[in-house]
């Protein structure tokens, strides 16, 4: 049965030579996986250049019982972008958290509140024109509150440690080795504080920044069976060096 779908394009794989698997986190239904045209398919009906990553795309697609992927008969895109597939540095953001996204949402089901924030960030990065170097930290701590393991701030003083497992501030060291010391368990506490609008308030040298981005990924991999490591992480890192 045809149906449409507004969604946030999160990966394209192969399946075939006429054919590619795109992942989309859907308004309606969660993560989705549904069939399009390869881009060198000759006249395809739905071009593939629409599911480049984080694109806000609408698509009709044939849903069948049972079918694990979507054949997509129509497509367009809802929003425009303005900027992010030209700026190296935001278009090498959008890879980074498509991959992240990919796998941190790969068992989500439709959830209203988890995609407007997703939609609102999205459109936000694009718009912006400066001061989004701590764009994808700022993204991910608020992420997690979706999923269910947002810091516990209630405890926090100066000098504590933070406790990976069971995301909260602790005055002792914890017996088990997933723990943050007291210096960069305060990097949680200012990430905490930071939002789109005022994070370029908060300055960070690129080593607190990249250290800042390996907790929170080691943060989600104890959170979320089977996250792996992700192939983009030292790409971005790599890019913001120069920031």
């Amino acid at each position: 049965m045809l149906q449409k779908i507004s969604g946030i394009t999160l990966g394209t794989v192969r399946y075939n030579d006429k054919s590619n698997i795109v992942h989309i986190y859907t308004r309606e239904k969660g993560m989705t996986s549904f069939l399009i045209p390869a881009q060198h398919s000759r006249k395809p009906k739905v071009n593939a250049v629409l599911f480049q990553p984080l694109s806000l795309v609408e698509c009709e697609a044939d849903f069948r019982p049972h079918a694990g992927i979507h054949p997509v008969k129509e497509a367009r895109t809802w929003h425009p972008f303005q900027s992010l597939p030209y700026n190296p540095y935001k278009s090498g953001i959008a890879l980074f958290l498509t991959e992240f996204l990919d796998r941190a949402l790969r068992e989500e089901e439709g959830n209203e509140a988890l995609f407007a924030y997703l939609m609102y960030s999205v459109q936000w990065l694009d718009a912006c024109n400066e001061g989004f170097a701590n764009f994808h930290l700022v993204f991910l701590i608020r992420l997690s509150r979706f999923l269910g393991f947002y810091p516990n701030l209630e405890n926090y003083t100066e000098g504590c440690y933070f406790d990976l497992m069971n995301a909260c501030f602790v005055h002792e060291q914890p017996l088990h080795g997933m723990f943050l010391r007291p210096q960069e368990a305060s990097h949680i506490r200012l990430l905490t504080r930071m939002n789109y609008e005022t994070m370029h308030l908060f300055s960070m040298s690129r080593a607190e920044r990249s250290r800042c981005l390996e907790i929170i990924c080691e943060y989600y991999r104890l959170h979320l069976p089977d996250f792996p490591e992700l192939k983009s992480l030292a790409v971005l890192q790599e890019l913001f060096g120069s920031l």
